[in-house]
This record gives structure tokens, C-alpha cells and sequence, in this order.
């Protein structure tokens, strides 16, 4: 007895068949986005702009922690050759400039966390628009963060062209 397979049933066999055994090239490639993003010709520009406004801040901040160093010194080196009232006094302006030197750090941290967010936000997004655009001029199918690859071939990362497109994209100002 002869079985008769209807064309509709090879052509589905032969297509499974085909899936099998050639699987469709995937093409791939691996960024760093924080190294990408933070040698961006404008993040590093913005960290030498931050960096040289919060300059002044960070010389108040160094001043009042060599005064606070020096009355210590003299409180230690004077223990007992003092007043009651020249200790006190000088115990006093040791706690205001610890205060002053806290309300400055919290200060400069507050501003050093606002600045990045800012600028690290809007550079991430940019930044997340130029690999699209690459990785579509590539003909890529999927992009990865180095930061989720246990192991990638260096010849896979597009770190550096991505970089030059950003720099290109958004020149630093």
C-alpha cells in the first residue's frame, strides 16, 4: 500500500527541515555605555566645567579643615594651660567650623549629584539614540551592554564608533 504525501505537507516538512538546520545570522555587537558615555566629548567637558566651578568650594572646604585640624592642636598641645572660658571658646569654634564644613560638603555633593544626573541622563539618552542609529546603519540585530556579557571577541564592540557618532551628533559647546 502506497501512502500519498499531499506538496502542502512537504513544503512544511522541507521548511522545518531548512529551520533546523540553517538558523538565520543573528549580527551583534557589544557597547560599553559608561565608558561610551563618559568619553563623550561633552560629559568631559561638563565634568571640566563642574570641576573648575566647584574648585573655589573645595578650597573653602580644605581651609576649614586645616582650622579644625588646628584648633585640635592647640586644644591638645594647651590641655590644662587654658582658661575654662579660652577652652570653651576655643571648643566652640571647632564645633562651628565642623558645622560650616559639613553644610559645604552636603552643599558640593548636592550640586556634584545634581549636575551628574543632568548631564548623565540627557548623555545616556543621546547616547542611546546614536548606538540605534548605528546599529541600524550596521544592519545589527542586537546590541548588548558590556556590563551584561560574560564574554564577547573585542572585534564585536562598538564603543568607539559610537563615541566618534555622538561627538559628531553633539559637538561639546
Amino acid at each position: 500500500m502506497k501512502v500519498r504525501v499531499s506538496p502542502m505537507v512537504w513544503s512544511v516538512l522541507a521548511g522545518l527541515f531548512l529551520t533546523v538546520t540553517a538558523p538565520a545570522q543573528v549580527k551583534l555587537a557589544i557597547i560599553d555605555m559608561r565608558e561610551a558615555v563618559n568619553n563623550t566629548g561633552e560629559v568631559k567637558k561638563a565634568v571640566a566645567a563642574l570641576e573648575t566651578r566647584l574648585k573655589p568650594k573645595q578650597a573653602e572646604g580644605e581651609k576649614l579643615q586645616r582650622e579644625l585640624q588646628d584648633i585640635q592642636a592647640k586644644l591638645q598641645s594647651m590641655q590644662g594651660k587654658l582658661t575654662p572660658q579660652g577652652e570653651a571658646e576655643l571648643v566652640s569654634t571647632g564645633q562651628r567650623r565642623q558645622r560650616e564644613l559639613q553644610r559645604l560638603q552636603e552643599d558640593l555633593n548636592g550640586e556634584l549629584e545634581r549636575e551628574q544626573g543632568e548631564v548623565g541622563n540627557r548623555a545616556l539618552q543621546r547616547m542611546r539614540d546614536v548606538v540605534k542609529k548605528l546599529a541600524e546603519e550596521q544592519q545589527l540585530d542586537v546590541v548588548v551592554d558590556v556590563s551584561q556579557t560574560v564574554y564577547f571577541k573585542p572585534a564585536l564592540t562598538i564603543t568607539k564608533p559610537a563615541i566618534e557618532a555622538y561627538d559628531k551628533a553633539y559637538p561639546a559647546q
